[in-house]
């Protein structure tokens, strides 16, 4: 996201109601097509490891490639479509995305396919960020709130749906496709967002377009390269002296982006991550909540397709179908979210954490009493509350964090939660999936290694609870 989203106006600002509900949906499809790639993938990954023969660390790079990318990107596709334009933007990482999805159809090997997941990130990045412009610069009142909100929804959703509908088309085996028709379906998606965005959406621009930190963006992405690349890799080479010089390296990698975006800010231009936006308390405990909240369910996805595929023996379909009663959950905020905000604020996310948290000590019991013989049913109830409290801490997390923050910054904020939301995604499959995998190598197999990791992300959940609860001291 920009950060003129809020706080710069658009050089032409037609009333609410120039943005017809064609439009509105043409906008919300193409926000989706970044998650949805994200978690149709993710329940795939079984099919592409036999069918390309790739290890588990690749299976890992193949999710954290595309999130490396969408992370240190982010802003500058936000950026770049603030001074050329949001719908020329769009339309440029729609095409993207669409024949890197084709590319990633076709991939005849493990290797041409991270290359393509790559420009598939790359190309998100460019589309998330105008969406969310578009919308704040074409809708005024109610009818940009009413936007913002089914944007939060579109991608609360997308996460549950995104699996079983990857599952469906994977086991589904659609003209002999196997995994490949996931990323021609999206495709075909990107090509039908992009018809209707350039027919219905009008284009806007910010007054004064910021600079683009490229040199941010590059330090960022070499950070996130050294701490992914030997945890996804790592423990198959049985760590080599590479992968601890390069986690060793991580450290000062940060230091340097911090002394680059602090003499960025300090010189007046507009680094990539504002210092002066993390020095606002509610930031700080919103980035906590993220990291704590986005890398869970990124590795709990990761691992949940690996361990009901690979352990319980379940297709493709079975293992998408498990996470329906999350989705349900997910619609079940949706529906009721925005009252329970309006009247418990911050309440709202305490209580998602500990029903988050008792979902996964329910699925962890589930693993320990039922394995290998788990089913749908079996595992409905624990995957209904995940659902629930993951939808009660997502949906407002990034509305509740920016209202305590001026509305100056508004933007700059949402864009850094929205880029930490893409990092911890991708790290999520990295760490959790490398603990994951390390257990199910040892006696205690899939299914008590379910359980732990099941286990570990419940206490992150409880520990977050009081985390989350500071926001309500937090002033603005």
């Amino acid at each position: 996201m920009t950060d003129q989203l809020t706080a710069t106006p658009a050089v032409a600002r037609p009333p609410a109601s120039a943005l017809a509900p064609v439009a509105l949906t043409a906008l919300l499809l193409g926000s989706l097509l970044p998650m949805l790639s994200f978690f149709m993938v993710n329940v795939s990954l079984p099919a592409i490891g036999a069918d390309l023969h790739a290890s588990a660390g690749s299976l890992q790079l193949v999710v954290g490639a595309y999130g490396i990318a969408a992370a240190t990107l982010l802003v500058v596709g936000g950026r770049l479509g603030d001074g050329f334009g949001r719908r020329r933007m769009l339309l440029i990482g729609l095409a993207g995305f669409a024949v890197a999805s084709l590319v990633c159809a076709i991939a005849p090997s493990v290797s041409v396919l991270l290359l393509a997941r790559v420009i598939q990130g790359a190309s998100a990045a460019a589309v998330t960020p105008q969406v969310l412009a578009s919308i704040t610069s074409l809708m005024t009142g109610e009818h940009r709130a009413r936007g913002m909100a089914l944007f939060g929804v579109a991608n609360g959703i997308s996460a549950a749906l995104g699996q079983i509908l990857g599952g469906v088309l994977t086991d589904a085996n659609p003209f002999g496709l196997g995994w490949r028709s996931v990323f021609v379906v999206l495709a075909l998606g990107a090509v039908i967002a992009l018809i209707a965005i350039a027919v219905t959406v009008p284009d806007t621009k910010a007054e004064v377009a910021q600079r683009v930190d490229l040199v941010g963006a590059a330090l960022l992405a070499l950070t996130l390269v050294l701490l992914l690349l030997p945890l996804t890799e790592g423990r198959a080479l049985h760590w080599p002296l590479w992968t601890w010089l390069s986690l060793g390296a991580v450290v000062p990698a940060v230091a340097v982006l911090a002394r680059h975006q602090h003499r960025a800010e300090q010189s007046g231009h507009a680094p990539l991550i504002p210092p002066s936006v993390l020095r606002h308390r509610a930031m700080r405990i919103g980035l906590a909540m993220a990291v704590g909240f986005f890398t869970s369910f990124g590795g709990f996805m990761f691992v949940f397709a690996l361990a009901t595929q690979a352990g319980a023996h379940m297709s493709a379909l079975e293992g998408g179908l498990s996470l329906l009663p999350l989705a349900i959950g997910f619609l079940i905020t949706c529906i009721w979210g925005p009252a329970l905000q309006r009247r418990y604020g911050v309440g709202m996310i305490v209580w998602g954490w500990i029903v988050n948290a008792a979902g996964y000590v329910l699925l962890a019991v589930a693993a320990l009493v039922l394995w290998p013989d788990v089913t749908v049913l079996k595992l409905a109830l624990p995957m209904l509350v995940i659902g629930v409290g993951g939808g009660l801490v997502m949906i407002p997390l990034i509305g509740v964090v920016i209202s305590q923050v001026p509305p100056a910054q508004a933007g700059l904020g949402s864009g850094i939660l929205l880029t930490s939301q893409q990092t911890c995604l991708a790290l999520g499959a990295a760490t959790v999936g490398t603990v994951f995998l390390s257990l199910a190598a040892t006696t205690w197999g899939f299914g008590t290694s379910l359980a732990a990791v099941a286990i570990g992300l419940a206490a992150i959940a409880v520990l977050m609870a009081p985390i989350t609860n500071q926001l309500r001291r937090s002033p603005a």
